[in-house]
């Protein structure tokens, strides 16, 4: 489906709606969030900064003062957590309409998570695909069609599923490890799509989405890690010169999970210069994207290096 023009007004009414946005204190989920609840969807704010998320959620309440918030500690780079938080929630809510796949490291000096995968791989990817398998029961039975919005980035194009060294043990550069988690977040997006199709679950939809390049905290993370002043700075002067705003680049993961006519597996970005300004609409991706071997062999690692295995034909999500 392509939707040239759309913006968030044309957003349907989300009362009675509950979605998950990880990484919902800064940045991109900020402006999901803040655009959700407008429309009336209750958001549960997952993040790994309580402290600072509750008092972003106060600033949302603010500006919209009936909006239904709920904050709620979760950190991508720690797969008990992951699991903690899911068992959390589902004993808690009833319903789940829609997961934003939004948090994210990028281009950041070599590390580990608490599992002990490199940092990008581990937080961009393995967690969500784990944070994912533990909720897809309430994704299937909430009443209705429920979506799940992976975002990824226009840097997948350059990316490569590395299978001889996907921790990047070897040889690490700070670019090709994002490229490679933005790829896998592509992929994961379309073989989770394909299995549900293929386990006749219509009802479910996955679609991945980019902000295009948008000016938000992520781009000086790195540089901060680093300790690069010269680097902030470039960061700092490419933001201002040619970024757009946020609150436009939250727009295709709005569009991926709300706009009517989403099937599933499409890819969505701007769809302006290069797509990296513009309004949301689907776009194609690079050729590995539509690798489905690559796709499937991606799937059967994460599900071994998480231990969060699919169940598509018990209609139950995940065996441990």
């Amino acid at each position: 489906m392509t939707d040239s023009g759309w913006t968030e007004d044309r957003m349907p009414d989300m009362t009675g709606k509950t979605v998950i946005v990880t990484g919902a204190n800064s940045g991109l989920g900020y402006e999901v969030t803040r655009a959700l609840a407008r429309h009336g969807a209750a958001v549960v704010m997952a993040c790994r900064r309580t402290n600072h998320a509750k008092t972003v959620k106060g600033r949302i309440l603010t500006e919209i003062p009936d909006a239904t918030l709920d904050v709620r500690e979760l950190d991508l780079a720690d797969l008990a957590l992951v699991r903690e938080f899911a068992e959390e929630f589902t004993a808690e809510y009833d319903d789940l309409h829609v997961l934003c796949n939004n948090a994210g490291v990028m281009a950041v000096p070599r590390e580990e998570t608490a599992d002990g995968f490199e940092l990008q791989f581990g937080v961009n990817h393995l967690g969500h695909f784990a944070l994912t398998g533990h909720l897809l029961d309430s994704l299937l039975e909430t009443d209705g069609e429920t979506r799940v919005v992976t975002q990824s980035s226009g840097a997948h194009e350059r990316g490569t599923i590395d299978f001889d060294d996907l921790q990047h043990e070897r040889e690490y550069g700070k670019w090709e490890a994002y490229g490679q988690s933005k790829l896998a977040n592509v992929l994961f997006a379309y073989e989770l799509d394909r299995k549900l199709h293929d386990a006749g679950i219509e009802d479910v939809a996955s679609v991945a989405s980019h902000p295009g390049y948008a000016s938000t905290n992520l781009q000086r993370r790195g540089p901060e890690r680093e300790g690069s002043l010269l680097r902030l700075w470039m960061m700092r002067a490419a933001n201002a010169v040619l970024a757009q705003s946020a609150e436009r680049g939250a727009l295709p993961m709005l569009y991926g999970a709300t706009a009517e006519g989403i099937d599933g597996g499409e890819y969505v970005g701007p769809d302006g210069l290069m797509n990296m300004r513009g309004l949301p609409t689907t776009q194609s991706s690079s050729d590995e994207f539509y690798d489905e071997g690559v796709a499937e062999r991606l799937w059967d690692t994460s599900e071994e290096l998480t231990g969060v295995a699919y169940d598509f034909r018990q209609s139950k999500s995940v065996s441990q």
